[in-house]
């Protein structure tokens, strides 16, 4: 089993930032990767970002690519997303997960947090 704990979100300004922490636990979980989706109102969920735990190899959405970052913190099992220039569009609740390494699809990630909220007003 793997334990995420999502933390961070709240209301923002468009062109803002915000720094969203994942806390990661539980039976090897760093033999998965973390990913970072969001999932709006009426909305499939959409991935983000992903990051591998081993060499750090960091994947993202097209829709987010030069706007947020993805890194994480080996020593205190974090993975952070750095979101800079928010969007209206990005309000979403933001959900971090652990499956596998590169993959994009929700279905191949095995385990969940709760989510945090985060809203951007116009």
């Amino acid at each position: 089993q793997v334990q995420l704990v999502e933390s961070g979100g709240r209301l923002v300004q468009a062109g803002g930032s915000l720094n969203l922490s994942c806390a990661v636990s539980g039976r090897a979980f760093s033999t998965y990767a973390t990913g970072w989706f969001r999932q709006a109102p009426g909305k499939e969920r959409e991935f983000v970002a992903g990051i591998t735990w081993s060499a750090g190899v960091t994947y993202y959405g097209d829709s987010v690519k030069g706007r947020f970052t993805i890194s994480r913190d080996n020593a205190k099992n974090t993975v952070y997303l750095v979101m800079n220039n928010l969007k209206p569009e990005d309000t979403a609740v933001y959900y971090c997960a652990a499956g596998a390494a590169g993959s994009r699809s929700p279905g191949e990630y095995l385990y969940w947090g709760q989510g945090t909220q985060v809203t951007v007003s116009s």
